[in-house]
């Protein structure tokens, strides 16, 4: 289905684009609100996202007609007034700004995407609200979501989050198969920079010790949270933006040729070759090409891939929809002709 058109709500840096745009679509609207993450997204794809979704000045900017909406909107709790938990009870939340524009302009498809704990959040009350809004609601037939890890789809990174797939229900589909999980066909040493990287990308003794200890205290309690240090030929973490998502995904790499800190630490630059990855590592993890910039600071550019989708997973189940909608749209207008 070349030259569809999608828009790309709570669009990040732009993960959604580059599966949509790799599968022949146009993106006619974005909206982030984050002003960092505005300044990753036009530096690499030449336009500024609108701002605030929740303003009605920037829905107003929405074109009226386009084929596909993408959202990797907030998981937040609804205050369910009514009984049947649907369009009206997702008020104050951002998901009700998302059903205020399936329900104006009615694209074709809709693709959601969240974390995993929405399965179960406020005791699956919140996903159930969901489901019935874009159901009874808005018209759409949606299968039952899929949880899909990005590490069968390419990318070493053992990353779950809820896909929720939806079709127009003019169009007739009632069937849909989200993509099957292949083999595990990446490992972070793939990943990992080919050159030595800078020394503040190192743990200090400090640091590293405290980590050890606090992993130690965990452990005596039997409890498994902690640092941890992976393998090269094992899959990744999923990379979060904050907390101990970092050391969580924590390498060895004896390549440092000098130890003299750049940037403010506790102690000393460890000997162990122990080390963060890179915001360009962390790109790789989920799957955004070389050519893409990074051009904010390090802070920014770890809480920006850590917010993002994993491409390929993304790219998979987009191919799935695509080829629904083009099957659909046949069958229609073979139907059209008959009646002419």
């Amino acid at each position: 289905m070349k030259g569809f058109r999608f828009i790309d709500l709570f669009a990040g840096i732009g993960g959604f684009r580059i599966a949509m745009e790799s599968l022949g679509g146009e993106c006619v609207f974005s909206s982030e609100w984050d002003k960092y993450a505005q300044i990753t997204y036009e530096i690499n794809y030449g336009s500024k996202p609108y701002g605030d979704i929740t303003k009605d000045e920037v829905k107003n900017k929405i074109p009226k007609n386009f084929d596909l909406l993408c959202a990797g909107f907030p998981c937040q709790a609804f205050s369910i007034a009514g009984k049947r938990g649907g369009f009206d009870d997702t008020r104050g939340t951002l998901f009700f700004e998302v059903a205020t524009i399936i329900k104006k302009h009615k694209p074709k498809a809709i693709f959601l995407e969240n974390v995993k704990g929405l399965y179960n959040h406020d005791k699956g009350k919140t996903l159930k609200t969901i489901l019935n809004t874009l159901r009874e609601d808005l018209g759409y037939f949606v299968p039952e979501p899929k949880i899909i890890n990005s590490k069968f789809y390419g990318v070493p990174q053992n990353r779950e989050r809820i896909f929720i797939v939806g079709f127009r229900n003019d169009l007739n589909i009632d069937e849909f198969q989200y993509p099957t999980n292949n083999k595990i066909s990446s490992v972070v040493e793939e990943i990992i920079e080919k050159k030595e990287v800078s020394v503040k990308y190192y743990l200090s003794n400090q640091y590293l010790s405290t980590l050890r200890e606090h992993r130690k205290r965990h452990e005596s309690k039997g409890n498994g949270f902690g640092y941890q240090i992976l393998d090269n030929d094992s899959v990744a973490n999923a990379i979060v933006c904050g907390g101990m998502g970092k050391e969580r995904n924590l390498i060895i790499d004896k390549r440092l040729s000098t130890f003299i800190p750049v940037t403010k630490i506790k102690g000393e630059v460890n000997k162990e070759g122990i080390r963060r990855l890179t915001p360009r590592e962390c790109a790789r993890l989920q799957g955004f090409p070389e050519s893409f910039k990074i051009e904010v600071s390090d802070a920014q550019a770890y809480k920006q891939f850590g917010n993002s989708v994993a491409i390929p997973a993304i790219k998979a189940t987009g191919s799935k929809i695509l080829t629904k909608l083009v099957n659909a749209l046949s069958t229609k207008n073979s139907e059209k002709r008959n009646k002419n």
